[in-house]
């Protein structure tokens, strides 16, 4: 492939319809999301038939959309390159078949790309020259992908060598917080207002001392495991009561405090600090077991989040790591993270076949 390769990305995994062109594997000449947050509102979550018709409606006027944004047209594009692992298969069959058939009537090289790898390949996107040469001397790095699908901890000796280290065994952050959200009557999506609810004035973070997760050596599950099923019941309990228990002659537990702003404020707070530190805790495990790492890479809509870039931050400065957060408008799910990974892969000749079928799971 030329240097300066045009890839075309196509994403649909979830309930984002996005086109991209990256030129050179950094440089975003166009990114176009279409988002179906309203169409999912009502229901506090996404609804998969609903997503998958949404993206065939939308996925040719996207694709358009960016072309004419990046100013090229088919005839200019070097490859196609289309998540189609992990995430809902009615809706990655979306946008597989409109990539396949893109290439196919252009003959252009096609090429698949992970996700979950694409999001921790979005912190490289847009840096100038100078930057975009240290892509190389980031490695080995941890990667910590965090969304509303993925908690996971990788090792990553380049941009497509990853060896998972650690993962949620029950829900992700980004569902917790959704979940979260709806307990305490915010609407969807819950996660950024969660987190602007935690950073207003008054906020107590450590109002109410949430359970974290540690998953310890001795058990059955990797100590770099993480689990937020338990955190999220914590909150249920502390906003609507203990459940009174089953047991002849134990006393009903006491009724929970009224809701208020504030206590509402407080929660959130309260909340947001647990979730983030039981991520930091497996990272910082992760980081003792991995000697070597010069970079911390983070992607994935949750590293959008005010309290874990912060967190991080200082994470990584007191160990002398790198930090690499992508910008906040490639954390969400998005096309330029999959032609960004997809040039590359192209460049290093890794092509798919026709036979490429979408995925529901992640392969590492």
């Amino acid at each position: 492939m030329p240097q300066r390769s045009r890839v075309l990305g196509i994403e649909t995994s979830c309930d984002e319809t996005a086109a991209s062109v990256v030129e050179g594997g950094v440089r975003v000449r166009s990114s176009v999301v279409a988002s179906q947050e309203d169409l999912h509102a009502e229901y506090g979550g996404v609804v998969p038939e609903i997503a998958g018709r949404a993206h065939a409606e939308r996925i040719l006027p996207v694709v358009q959309k960016a072309l004419a944004e990046a100013g090229v047209g088919y005839g200019d594009l070097d490859g196609v390159a289309v998540g189609h692992r992990p995430g809902l298969i009615g809706s990655l069959l979306v946008g597989v078949s409109a990539a396949k058939a893109i290439a196919w009537a252009r003959g252009l090289p096609f090429i698949g790309v992970d996700h979950v790898q694409a999001h921790l390949y979005a912190p490289f996107l847009d840096l100038d020259e100078a930057a975009a040469v240290s892509i190389d001397h980031a490695y080995p790095a941890l990667g910590l992908a965090i969304s509303g699908g993925h908690t996971t901890i990788y090792r990553c000796d380049s941009p497509t060598a990853l060896v998972r280290l650690g993962a949620t065994i029950d829900d992700a952050v980004g569902e917790v917080y959704d979940k979260v959200a709806t307990i305490l009557d915010l609407d969807y999506p819950g996660g950024p207002r969660i987190d602007r609810l935690a950073a207003q004035p008054g906020a107590d973070d450590r109002a109410i001392d949430f359970p974290i997760s540690r998953l310890d050596k001795g058990t059955d599950r990797s100590s770099l495991d993480m689990s937020f099923s338990g955190l999220k019941t914590a909150v249920l309990y502390e906003v609507r009561g203990k459940p009174k228990s089953t047991r002849p002659g134990k006393p009903a537990p006491p009724p929970p405090p009224p809701m208020t702003d504030g206590r509402r404020r407080d929660i959130a707070a309260s909340f947001q600090r647990a979730a983030v530190r039981a991520v930091l805790l497996k990272l910082g495990r992760a980081a003792d077991a991995t000697p070597g790492v010069r970079t911390v890479l983070v992607g994935g809509g949750v590293s959008a989040n005010s309290r874990l870039r912060a967190d991080l931050a200082a994470f990584c400065e007191k160990r002398s790591l790198r930090l690499m957060l992508a910008e906040p408008r490639f954390c969400v799910d998005n096309a330029a993270m999959i032609a960004g990974l997809g040039s590359k892969m192209l460049e290093a000749g890794e092509r798919s076949g026709w036979e490429l079928t979408p995925v529901p799971t992640t392969a590492c």
